[in-house]
């Protein structure tokens, strides 16, 4: 039936948004106890009751099914008197998760970000799509914007989207690497392949700090250790190279 239909199409991806968040706010636990997120991710994943999709921490889901449909299902809920307080934790935690890479930001360099210069890759909400609809980039660049920091952003697919949303608010690369090119750091927003096998030995010459906020965790900890990058990732322990 018809309110069958409806309620099973909210249900579906507000449980998958439910998930997402939930595993973003075990990350961001993880980090305080010492705990590696990808580690239990492959822990509970194991369990076939709950299976390895949508376990995946980052800078929280956006796009245009589950935020509308997580919001349409509480406010429906609300209507009759029938609170989903799971639901709106859900939304809480994804809005504070879109600003998480900020804070690591802020704490690596410093509250004062005023005149310091970001790439950031990838702008779209997930990969494989110009999507920006809800995207934790635009949040990302609205935080920084405000510091008094500047963007230079690349993105496969969504460029034309982009500069028809933000207009001028920042600049645009012809490709990953020139959106490096002077600046202080690189963010990782979304996991487009291309960017999950780099040349580090460009980037590293190309950032005035050899330093990433992968917000994806994309790369592995011990290989950035290695080429001796700082590295911030989603509920992992951050890797702190010797100056």
């Amino acid at each position: 039936d018809i309110a069958s239909s409806e309620m099973t199409k909210y249900a579906a991806n507000s449980m998958l948004a439910n998930k997402i968040s939930f595993m973003n706010y075990i990350a961001n636990l993880c980090e305080l106890v010492g705990a590696d997120v990808s580690m239990v991710r492959k822990g509970i994943g194991s369990d076939s009751r709950i299976g390895n999709k949508f376990i995946y921490p980052g800078t929280g889901y956006g796009g245009s099914c589950f935020p509308k449909d997580v919001q349409a299902l509480v406010r429906t809920a609300d209507e009759f008197g029938h609170s989903l307080e799971i639901l709106k934790a859900v939304e809480a935690v994804n809005y504070r998760q879109k600003s998480v890479l900020v804070s690591k930001i802020k704490s690596h360099f410093g509250n004062n970000l005023k005149g310091m210069k970001f790439a950031m890759w990838g702008l779209s909400f997930k990969p494989k799509t110009d999507d920006m609809r809800e995207a934790p980039s635009l949040v990302i660049i609205d935080l920084l914007l405000k510091e008094g920091a500047s963007v230079m952003a690349y993105d496969p697919v969504a460029m034309d989207e982009a500069r028809r949303i933000l207009d001028d608010r920042i600049a645009f690369a012809n490709d990953e690497y020139e959106a490096c090119i002077d600046a202080d750091a690189l963010i990782v927003v979304t996991e487009w392949p291309e960017f999950r096998m780099p040349n580090f030995k460009v980037i590293e010459k190309l950032l005035k700090t050899k330093t990433i906020f992968d917000g994806r965790n994309i790369y592995e900890p011990e290989e950035m250790q290695e080429l001796k990058f700082n590295y911030y990732s989603i509920g992992r322990k951050p890797v702190i190279s010797p100056k």
